[in-house]
């Protein structure tokens, strides 16, 4: 017999092959129809729902925090045990705070708790974490015992690559649902707490706690309800300088400031009244007030972390060294403390439903942000020129940038304003590859377009008899002196601006709200009297803000930002930087043969205006690679402004000015 061919061969072992394959998965098969498919294992119901009705007790929390050289806070808290609970013992399930008001996220420091240990009378009881909502401890308190003692540790960041700093060898920032724990099953409005806190020795504080005693270096604060404590954060430092911005009122307000060095509390005279003027001029605009105190936290600082964080009596702000001492570079970052005080009203006493919860691990929705953030983001602008804190022309400068940014943001496109409310649990202020596709919270800076578009609106509507603040007014001014948070949904917003000035106000918002669009709601500047334009001139307030963040803004030209050491931070979408592939986190090494600094790349662009100058060349270092990028760039440096329209009202200006 002749020998099969090598192809015949090789397709009579595939054959076989696939008939032993077919036998095989016949046999699994087989053996498959006796095997029970997996099902899913029953998420436990072991955690109770919040209810609202008095704990039945108070919690004594004790903080020491002066292991300033390890960043360590250390925790003792002694937990009140229900009645009923007692008598017969039984699981305690402990929250670890996680859904924070103000972040609107669950971004509890739960990564940075340590060291738990519980005891009941001396005894160590051995707790467990909930396997689902891991936030949560179950404590198996034994019969007849009253109180638990919890002990642990919060493991601040060391760096900032860890995470926000909140200790220094010159000050702190003590957030109170950092240090503790709570008892599920309860509205945290009806669980008692005294806190106490021990400080290095010789340093103050600020916070809108008030203390009932001192002893030494440990301050013991007045019993509030647990969501008050974590509504009322501390700032201590070492240098450290209070003062008062309402001298006389019937309700005190106060400027608490702490340092790296101490010659950054010099404040003048003038600074002083621009900051005592936002009190009076947000009073003015809102014709109420929810507070019986209210204490700004302001840290002049390179090494605590950045924070501005809104509370209903206070609230956590950081400014630049040099805030004061170098007044006139620095005012890009003022309208900071406008906004976070604008927030007691907007965000704190009027909060969308959505965003109010019971207890702060039951998930929030952040639907009405647009509200919550997008109206106080023009709020702190406006009430930041009305006091002083900057000048109008600054104002206008910034909102050209702001309507520049959000004009050209591609990302628009694609993704409607709406849904990046999503975004503070979606991205949680991670670093993006492309902001400018992805977007972020563009419901603050966006918003606040919208509502500079409103408030024209109205006052065009009404022939200059109304405006925004009459809304603001009615809408954030009821209930004066109280302090309970008062809900709202769209159709109340809707109701509101129609109660001053008919309209069709729900179509007016869905379309900039719930559409995708080439360009960002604009019709503010031209019907306030402007037109966005730019020119080669720079902008004061990017300069200003360049100045502050070290970086160098070169985003409406080549379409990027570099950072201090020449670290790309962010790459506009379609943009020319864009278009020669270029991304962030690559560093800029030499531009044209040249050693990169600012001034370098701004005299290549300069130089490369002309249609016929070759592109500019960038040498890039792209972690272990060096790549030279040719970027055909010709429209020289940009930058944004608002320009006058003849013949057109100045409603910018009156927007602006102080109220009297």
């Amino acid at each position: 017999m002749r020998p099969l061919s090598k192809r015949i061969l090789a397709l009579s072992l595939s054959t076989a092959l696939a008939t032993v394959g077919l036998v095989g998965l016949s046999q699994s098969a087989g053996a498959a129809d006796s095997q029970p498919q997996p099902e899913p294992l029953p998420l436990p119901d072991s955690i109770p729902a919040p209810r609202d009705v008095p704990f039945g007790g108070t919690i004594r929390l004790s903080v020491d925090a002066t292991d300033l050289a390890r960043h360590i806070m250390t925790v003792h808290e002694t937990v009140p045990v229900p009645a009923a609970l007692a008598a017969t013992g039984g699981d305690l399930p402990l929250f670890y705070p996680m859904w924070l008001p103000g972040d609107h996220s669950p971004t509890g420091a739960l990564d940075q708790f340590g060291g738990l240990v519980v005891k009941a009378g001396g005894t160590t009881l051995p707790w467990l974490r909930d396997t689902v909502t891991v936030s949560a401890f179950h404590i198996p308190v034994p019969k007849g015992a009253h109180t638990v003692d919890v002990s642990f540790q919060l493991l601040s960041p060391v760096s900032r690559e860890e995470g926000r700093v909140v200790m220094t060898p010159a000050m702190l920032n003590v957030q109170w649902n950092a240090v503790a724990l709570y008892p599920a099953g309860y509205f945290t409005r009806q669980i008692p707490v005294e806190a106490s806190l021990r400080l290095p020795t010789g340093w103050q504080y600020g916070t809108a706690l008030r203390a009932q005693s001192k002893a030494g270096d440990v301050v013991t604060f007045k019993p509030v309800p647990f969501n008050t404590l974590v509504d009322s954060p501390l700032f201590a430092g070492r240098y450290f300088r209070r003062i008062d911005l309402a001298p006389g009122a019937a309700v005190p307000v106060a400027l608490n400031l702490v340092a790296d060095k101490p010659g950054e509390l010099e404040v003048t005279d003038a600074q002083i009244a621009a900051h005592r003027a936002l009190v009076t001029q947000a009073n003015l605009l809102y014709g109420s007030h929810h507070y019986d105190h209210y204490d700004f936290l302001l840290a002049l600082t390179e090494e605590l972390g950045g924070i501005g964080l809104e509370h209903h009596q206070s609230s956590e702000n950081s400014g630049p060294r040099g805030y004061f001492t170098e007044w006139d570079k620095t005012f890009a970052t003022r309208d900071l403390l406008a906004h976070e005080y604008t927030h007691s009203w907007n965000g704190k006493y009027r909060r969308p439903a959505g965003l109010w919860a019971p207890n702060f691990n039951t998930p929030q929705r952040g639907t009405g942000l647009w509200v919550y953030e997008g109206q106080t983001q023009y709020r702190g602008y406006v009430l930041a020129a009305r006091a002083g804190l900057m000048t109008a022309p600054q104002v206008i400068e910034a909102l050209a940038e702001v309507g520049a940014v959000y004009d050209t943001r591609r990302g628009r496109t694609w993704r409607p304003l709406i849904d990046t409310t999503n975004d503070p649990v979606i991205a949680r202020r991670a670093p993006l590859s492309w902001r400018s596709w992805q977007r972020s919270e563009d419901y603050y800076s966006e918003g606040q377009l919208i509502w500079l578009d409103a408030d024209t609106l109205i006052r065009q509507l009404s022939g200059g008899k109304h405006s925004l603040d009459d809304v603001a007014r009615h809408f954030f001014g009821t209930n004066d002196g109280s302090f309970i948070t008062s809900t709202y949904e769209f159709d109340d917003v809707v109701k509101a601006l129609n109660d001053i000035q008919p309209y069709d106000w729900a179509t007016f918002l869905h379309q900039r709200l719930d559409k995708t669009s080439e360009h960002a709601p604009l019709d503010g500047f031209t019907r306030g009297g402007y037109r966005l334009v730019y020119t080669d001139q720079p902008n004061k307030y990017v300069a200003s803000f360049a100045n502050v963040r070290h970086v160098a803004d070169f985003a409406f030209s080549l379409g990027l930002t570099i950072g201090k050491s020449g670290t790309l931070g962010n790459v506009e979408w379609g943009s020319p930087a864009w278009q020669a592939g270029i991304t962030r986190d690559a560093k800029v090494i030499a531009v044209n043969g040249e050693a990169y600094d600012p001034d370098v790349l701004r005299e290549a662009i300069v130089e490369a205006k002309d249609a016929h100058a070759a592109p500019i060349a960038l040498l890039l270092q792209e972690g272990d690679r060096y790549v030279t990028v040719s970027v055909p760039y010709h429209g020289g440096l940009r930058y944004p402004h608002l320009e006058r329209v003849d013949g057109k009202p100045d409603m910018l200006a009156d927007i602006l000015a102080p109220r009297h």
